[in-house]
């Protein structure tokens, strides 16, 4: 006979599970602990299998034969309900996942992958691009949600506001987001592939700089005329020196300077393509320093931040200081002092190589990080590195140009 509520409600617990069973394969299997369970018997290709239907009293005893009937559909049709109710669970999680994925969270995910092999100006720049531009528009969207229509609209409010350059990172920077995602089976397109040519290119702009002779020695007397903070002051003294990236040189680390070799040693992990480098000190750049070490040697940093010793300086404060002498941003950069010494030492014949590897620009059949690659033309590069200083103070007394080198073979 059928079971009823009552027979139901008066079933004890057993020192064994027992079965009272009800009809057309379904049974309530009672527990010694005294838990009641709802489940069909039915067979699959020719086995047997078990479904749970629900525990009493959550699942009442109508509930379960509705489940059991709907159960007894699918396997008059070949599925096997178990199985089903598996998948419909996968898919669940599935889309629960997809929902967490959202574009921060897996930005944010790959930004801390990436942090670990980009220099840390890089990884800030990459974080500032995100939180202002792309996670205000599309952040909370699960990647799945993002197609090319949403994501285009995100870049044309970028562009919108005048920043198509900002617009253009955005659109290169998400696309790696997205691989990212692919990789790790997150998602499986990527949207920026379908917006190649939508953003327009800007033409790129140079760092300005000075190059000209007559030029440089005035910018060389007025930086002599700085009134501003000392610190500053020995920055601006010091870039045009060893023209390294501006970012290397206000987060130059006092450990890094070796003033009896006179080198300053630049660790991968602070080089923007990750290698490291050594910067021949002339004899003028190891004053500098030397001036400079009683004000902040007793710190971590050789240029410290005005707001305290334990940040480096502003990203902005040697820009700012050309400011003040009366150099705009289309005149002179910090960033120029590089320009500036690889047009002229070129100019005056130095052996073309060992220009671009005191520039530190990539080599792709170099190994980064290497000590040789580093070292690499060193003793020409010592060489070029005092003759440079010494041409420069030439130019900021007004003097004449020294004779050009002749170029290496």
């Amino acid at each position: 006979m059928p079971l009823t509520v009552l027979d139901i409600k008066q079933a004890k617990p057993a020192d064994k599970p027992y079965r009272l069973y009800d009809e057309k394969g379904m049974y309530l299997e009672v527990s010694p602990s005294g838990g009641k369970l709802f489940r069909l018997k039915y067979r699959v290709d020719g086995r047997e299998k078990r479904l749970a239907l629900g525990g009493y009293p959550d699942t009442s005893l109508s509930e379960a034969r509705e489940r059991r009937d709907e159960a007894r559909k699918l396997i008059a049709q070949g599925i096997d309900p178990s199985a089903e109710r598996q998948e419909a669970k996968r898919q669940r999680a599935e889309a629960n996942q997809a929902a967490a994925d959202t574009f921060e969270a897996v930005t944010r995910e790959w930004m801390t992958r990436e942090h670990e092999r980009v220099a840390e100006v890089t990884a800030n720049k990459n974080r500032w691009l995100f939180e202002t531009f792309l996670f205000p528009e599309i952040g909370c969207l699960p990647l799945a949600a993002i197609t090319p229509r949403v994501l285009l609209d995100a870049l044309r409010k970028i562009e919108a506001a005048g920043k198509q350059e900002t617009a253009r990172r955005a659109k290169i920077k998400a696309g790696q987001v997205f691989r990212f995602a692919i990789l790790e089976g997150k998602v499986d397109n990527d949207p920026t592939a379908a917006l190649r040519g939508a953003i327009k290119r800007v033409k790129h702009k140079h760092h300005a700089a000075i190059t000209d002779p007559a030029k440089i020695g005035q910018l060389l007397r007025d930086i002599d005329g700085f009134t501003g903070q000392p610190v500053t002051h020995a920055a601006l003294k010091l870039a045009p020196l060893v023209f390294v990236r501006p970012g290397e040189l206000r987060g130059a680390d006092w450990s890094e300077i070796d003033f009896d070799d006179a080198m300053w040693r630049i660790p991968a992990a602070r080089m923007k393509m990750k290698a490291d480098h050594l910067v021949p000190l002339s004899a003028q750049a190891i004053a500098i320093l030397r001036d400079l070490h009683p004000l902040t040697g007793h710190g971590r940093y050789v240029f410290p931040s005005l707001r305290g010793a334990s940040r480096q300086m502003s990203e902005n404060t040697v820009n700012m200081a050309l400011r003040g002498l009366g150099y705009d941003g289309d005149t002179m950069t910090g960033h120029g002092f590089r320009a500036m010494a690889s047009s002229r030492l070129n100019e005056m014949g130095w052996d073309e190589r060992a220009i671009e590897r005191q520039l530190a620009h990539a080599e792709s059949n170099e190994v980064k990080g290497a000590y040789n690659y580093a070292a690499k033309y060193l003793e020409d590069r010592k060489r070029m590195m005092q003759a440079w200083a010494d041409y420069l103070d030439g130019l900021r007394t007004g003097g004449q140009v020294v004779a050009f080198k002749s170029k290496a073979g």
